[in-house]
């Protein structure tokens, strides 16, 4: 089966809906600082599940973003350069048109999914002016990539590299400081990291047949150890569900629903938040790539025999079945003390 693994997954939420003529304005580094570019906060929580700044060299899943920025950008390339060549890709990610063909021969060509043109805008934008965090072993993997290729024109001499030592870190809000809602999309979106880089290591190097039995036996444990690790309560829930255990409340599908209309709409999407006699109940929705439609997309078309054979032993009452690519599959629904 062939390898997948996002190579460059530049996918954010923008800053609010907007007419669809309208037509994006770049924001400058001299109107906006670092930490309140609109890109650095949706880079962080869209990209950072396959190319995380702390992932150890052997245990990525995908290339971190200053790699991406590093071969994507050099002396003669322009901002408005940069943000065509991130549009062009993430519509169509095909190996024949990849920049970094190592990568791809590593980790696979990234799933096709859906971002509005603003998102991939914004975070480019982002990319361009600034330093990127850059992972502890990254300088000398790219000293030791720079001595084999010794000679060789050099990139990424772009906007926003070698500004110091800082690699974009910056000040951290505390959690607890972060509104409801994000806190509560914070939540969910670590538990997704951890869920979503144990399956796609388990998929790259054993098959989508062995990541269903990693599905079936781990994702309840590290879902739980996550909410234990941020004391909350964590929950994946669906109106379509392959566990039981994972059906949706009336409550719950009414947002769901909610959730159906503003993606059908494309429209950019927020977490719904509420307050509930002290308790904070966040909920913000699943969608599917085609890397999900693997086992989640239509029985033969998109599902493999082999995959289907699995799915029929280990949820004999399967729902689960049937997707396109970004349609809602579920939601996430954290709730966390509001006093904590």
């Amino acid at each position: 089966m062939k390898k997948i693994a996002l190579v460059v997954s530049i996918a954010l939420i923008t800053l609010t809906c907007k007419e669809k003529n309208d037509h994006y304005k770049s924001i400058s580094a001299a109107e906006i600082t670092q930490e309140e570019h609109p890109g650095k906060a949706l880079m962080e929580k869209n990209c950072y599940l396959c190319h995380s700044p702390t992932a150890s060299h052997d245990s990525r899943i995908a290339p971190p973003m200053i790699a991406v920025k590093k071969h994507y950008i050099d002396e003669s390339t322009t901002k408005e350069d940069f943000i065509k060549d991130m549009q062009e890709w993430i519509k169509n990610p095909v190996e024949a048109n990849a920049k970094m063909p190592g990568a791809v021969r590593r980790f696979g060509v990234m799933p096709k999914a859906y971002y509005p043109e603003e998102t991939i805008e914004q975070i480019a934008d982002y990319i361009y002016d600034n330093d990127i965090e850059q992972p502890e072993w990254f300088e000398e993997h790219m000293n030791d990539k720079g001595k084999m290729h010794k000679g060789k024109k050099g990139k990424g001499k772009g906007k926003g590299m070698g500004k110091g030592q800082q690699h974009g870190k910056g000040k951290q809000m505390a959690v607890q400081d972060l509104a409801p809602a994000q806190r509560g999309l914070k939540y969910a979106l670590g538990t997704k990291a951890v869920l979503g880089q144990n399956l796609m290591s388990k998929i790259q190097k054993e098959g989508t047949v062995e990541a269903l039995a990693f599905c079936n036996e781990q994702a309840y444990p590290l879902t739980d150890s996550m909410a234990t690790h941020f004391n909350a309560t964590i929950k994946r829930v669906t109106d379509k569900p392959r566990n039981p255990k994972n059906q949706a409340n009336a409550k719950e599908l009414a947002y769901i629903e909610t959730f159906k209309s503003q993606v059908n709409s494309k429209l950019e999407i927020e977490p719904i938040s509420e307050d509930i006699e002290g308790k904070i109940h966040v909920y913000y929705p699943i969608t599917t790539n085609t890397m999900c439609l693997q086992c989640h997309g239509k029985p033969e078309e998109n599902i493999k025999p082999i995959t289907l054979n699995k799915l029929k032993s280990l949820y004999p009452n399967d729902k689960a079945i049937g997707y396109g690519e970004n349609e809602v599959r579920g939601m996430w629904h954290v709730t966390f003390d509001k006093s904590d």
